[in-house]
């Protein structure tokens, strides 16, 4: 698992597999009703990674802090 954050756009995104092609997330799956994270699906509908918005105050610090900076 590997995680990036882009502080400027406070954006995160936690990849579940090493790499995701471009094409490769063919679905895209809004989850809680704040949109608290969008959920990227291949197209077996396996989940590839997740992106989370406002991600300082959605993560906990540890994660961001060990998150490779982007951006």
């Amino acid at each position: 698992m590997r995680v990036t954050y882009d502080a400027e756009a406070n954006m995160a995104y936690i990849y579940l597999v090493d790499r995701i092609d471009p094409g490769e997330a063919v679905q895209q799956v809004v989850a809680g009703d704040d949109a608290t994270a969008v959920l990227d699906l291949d197209a077996q509908g396996r989940l590839l990674g997740v992106e989370v918005p406002d991600a300082a105050s959605r993560l906990h610090p540890d994660i961001l802090d060990a998150a490779e900076r982007i951006g």
